[in-house]
């Protein structure tokens, strides 16, 4: 007997809509900056995927180790408050942990 299995196809803005209504901290990754991260609480977005954070900080990763001169040291985290984040700037979201 074989069983098939249906796959579903999951839309993107269905899981910003289940971060939006869970309030889940989410972590974004920056297009073209593997030096940060932005995380904070999804409040709104668009169809464009501009998406506007409540509670936004600046994480910065282990990658700012190479600019030793730059002040900024892994795991060092900026508030930001309520900021608009350009989704042309966004290349993934993903829960925090």
């Amino acid at each position: 007997m074989s069983s098939k299995q249906q796959k579903l196809m999951v839309q993107p803005i269905t899981v910003l809509f289940r971060y939006l209504q869970q309030q889940t901290r989410v972590s974004l990754w920056l297009y073209d900056n593997l030096e940060t991260r932005i995380e904070g609480r999804i409040v709104g977005f668009d169809e464009f995927m501009n998406v506007v954070i409540s509670e936004a900080e600046e994480v910065y990763t282990e990658k700012c180790r190479r600019n030793e001169g730059a002040g900024k040291i892994p795991g060092a985290r900026k508030d930001l408050g309520r900021i608009l984040l350009k989704g042309d700037n966004i290349t993934l979201i993903q829960p925090v942990v």
